[in-house]
């Protein structure tokens, strides 16, 4: 039965089978370029961050906790969010680094 779906044609004639692919084709190559590849490219760039994050750096936790890296360990940060305060964070709560950030006037 399921041969006999296959091998059905639409009326009027011979059909290209590559034409009735092309719509299907064309959308996972849309959903690729302006989807996928974006998305890889933002967690690679977040990867980088997190990498290249060192002892004194001002960050920002996804929390919206500001603080100043103070210890780097594996997977957690220590973070000095006030004078002798200090917190221990997931490196992959780290979001923003500030240190690039201008005061506003």
């Amino acid at each position: 039965m399921l041969n006999t779906i296959l091998m059905m044609q639409p009326e009027g004639g011979e059909g290209n089978p590559l034409m009735s692919f092309l719509p299907l084709l064309l959308i996972v190559v849309v959903f690729y370029f302006f989807m996928i590849r974006p998305q890889m490219k933002r967690q690679k760039e977040t990867r980088v961050f997190r990498e290249g994050l060192a002892k004194g750096d001002k960050v920002v936790t996804t929390g919206g906790i500001y603080g100043k890296i103070t210890e780097i360990k594996e997977t957690t940060i220590v973070l000095e969010i006030a004078k002798d305060i200090q917190i221990k964070v997931d490196k992959n709560g780290i979001v923003k680094d500030l240190s690039d950030v201008q005061p506003k006037r």
